[in-house]
This record gives structure tokens, sequence and C-alpha cells, in this order.
């Protein structure tokens, strides 16, 4: 595929991996605590002093944020009364921070079934009355932790999370900490190597899921990445979770969770069935990934299609020049280090 650079497109900008955590384990600890306090409404309105903050000091996150809504607006333009600018950055941005709200809560309070919308309650029955190990393939748009904390109401199902981000783990630790029933592993991988797949898949043999995130590009760098058309233009998605699945040998499923404004702010959560095994062709294996990426892909465009302020990639998203260049002055800098 040719990669059709997007306007508003940024000259260099970090790849995600090396960009600064956006909050401290005390910042989380605060979050939860002027909730507790002050409840729902109140932390809400405090978010947007934060917001703001943001959105004067991280100038590669406020551009990233506007490539996308602008992205949106492009396929969307009946959503928008306007062109997005930074004050519907500074919408995002506090999006962001109530979702980080969230993810506290999906550990912490059990979340009532009324406040799910289900995109097919079928789907959902089978999914969890399903006794095979399962590979599930998110994403960070929305919220991953209402994923877990919604199948955990049906069955005490053991679930392990593949995580590329230390930050995010150190978060994980966290909330494991706060509520020691919860039956989660978490595997800090940066590639996937003969023992962690072994190790994975006497899990999957067990009937345990494992949780992958498929929206972004591997420490490894651009070259474990496929293009699939994303909101119009060329992106690069990772292959590692097609590789993982067909190690596995075990179903697939796509899954979402996020809030929605125009189902009252409830949550939306969509399981998605992507094959019961995953095939890869020796002569077509390039192609067959492609169109692996691109099914993931075309169901996580009709979900930010509908809830643009859930999406939550800021960095450059489709430039896979610019992940790349970023990739190699990371690893440069790792070197130094060591």
């Amino acid at each position: 595929m040719t990669n059709n650079k997007l306007p508003d497109t940024p000259p260099e900008q970090a790849h995600w991996s090396s960009m600064k955590e956006a909050g401290t384990l005390t910042g989380m600890r605060f979050i939860y605590w002027v909730y507790r306090i002050f409840g729902r409404w109140v932390f809400s309105m405090t978010m947007y002093p934060v917001a703001l903050y943001f959105l004067l000091t991280r100038h590669d996150q406020r551009r990233a944020s506007k490539q996308f809504l602008r992205a949106h607006f492009r396929q969307r333009p009946d959503s928008w009364t306007m062109r997005p600018n930074n004050f519907h950055v500074l919408l995002h941005f506090k999006s962001f921070s109530e979702v980080i709200l969230d993810k506290i809560l999906g550990w912490l309070v059990k979340i009532d079934e009324s406040d799910f919308v289900l995109t097919s309650p079928e789907k959902v029955e089978e999914f969890k009355n399903d006794t095979r190990g399962q590979l599930i393939i998110g994403s960070h748009f929305g919220n991953l932790e209402f994923c877990r904390g919604f199948m955990h109401r049906y069955r005490s199902k053991v679930i392990n999370i593949l995580l590329y981000d230390k930050h995010a783990g150190n978060f994980v630790k966290m909330m494991q900490k706060q509520n020691e029933e919860s039956r989660l592993n978490v595997f800090q991988v940066d590639e996937f190597d003969v023992s962690t797949i072994m190790k994975l898949k006497e899990k999957i043999d067990a009937g345990e899921w494992v949780f992958i995130a498929g929206d972004r590009i591997p420490l490894s760098g651009i070259g474990r990445t496929v293009n699939v058309t994303f909101f119009g233009n060329n992106a690069p998605l990772p292959i590692g979770p097609y590789m993982l699945a067909k190690a596995l040998a075990c179903p697939v499923k796509l899954m979402f969770a996020y809030r929605d404004e125009n189902e009252d702010n409830k949550v939306v959560f969509d399981v998605t069935p992507l094959c019961e095994k995953l095939e890869l062709s020796r002569k077509t294996r390039n192609q067959d990934l492609e169109r692996y990426a691109q099914t993931f892909a075309d169901k996580l465009e009709e979900h930010c299609l509908k809830a643009p302020y859930q999406w939550f990639n800021f960095y450059d998203f489709w430039d896979p020049a610019t992940n790349n260049a970023a990739l190699q002055t990371l690893a440069s800098k790792e070197r130094k280090v060591s």
C-alpha cells in the first residue's frame, strides 16, 4: 500500500513508548480520592484545569490529538459544528482524565450491569459460556478495564495481560494490591520469544484468557507491522497479535469498551469474533496478516467514529517513517545509558 501522509502531521514526533507518563501512581490515588470525597460531578469539573495544563505543556500530544480529531472531521463533518481546534483538544484531554478514573473504578468498584450497552448480547453470552482459552485483541481506544471487569462478573477466569508499556504495568500492579481477589497476571514483553509463547500456550490450554493490544507499533520497529487503511489513510499496525494467535491456535476475539455520550454516557461493550483458529499461508502470509489487521482496523474505526474523544493514542498514528525514526533514536539513547 502507498502511505498517503495525513495533513496536520507534525514534522517529527516521539514513538509512543518514549513519551512521558501522563500520570504518576500518586496522581492516580489523588484522582480516586477526589472522586470518593466529592463525587463524579466535582471530579469532572476539576479535570478541566488539569486538561488545560496538558494542552499547554504537552505539544506532541496536542498535535496528535488535533490530527486525529481532524481525521474524524474529514470522515464525519456532520458530527462537528466546526473544524476541531484547541478547544476540542482540551475536551479530548479531559476525556482521558475521566478514563483514568474509570480504569481505577473498573478494578475497585463492581460495575452495575445496567451501566452497559451490549452491541450483541448473543455474542457476549456465547463468549462467556465458552470454556476454551481465548486470545482477546483490544486497543487504546476506550477503557480495557471495563472489558476485564465486565467479564469477571460472570466467570472466575484467569486473565493474562501482555503489556509493552512499563507505566501501564505499574498501574496494574498498584490495582492488584488494592484488589487481592483479582485473578490476573501481567506479562511485560518487548517481543515474543519461544519461552513466552510456551507459557501463554499453557495458559490457553488451561482455559485462560490472554489480552493484547492491536493498535501500537512494537518496540522492535516498523518491520513488524503491516499497512492498513484507517480513516482513509494508511497506518501501520503490529503483526504480533496475529503471529501470537497463529502460535496459540485458539479462538480470537476483538473487544472494545468505551463510554458513549449518545448512549447516555453508558459503557458500550462489543465482542466480535475474528476467527476460530488463525491461519497463515506460506504463499500469502503478508496478505493474510494484512487482512486480519484490516478487520481489526475496520472495527476500531467503526467505534472511533461513534466516540472520537475515546481515542487515546496521542502520537502520530499514521506516519511509519516518523515512528521508525523515533524508534531508532530511542534505541540509540538506551544503548548510551546501558
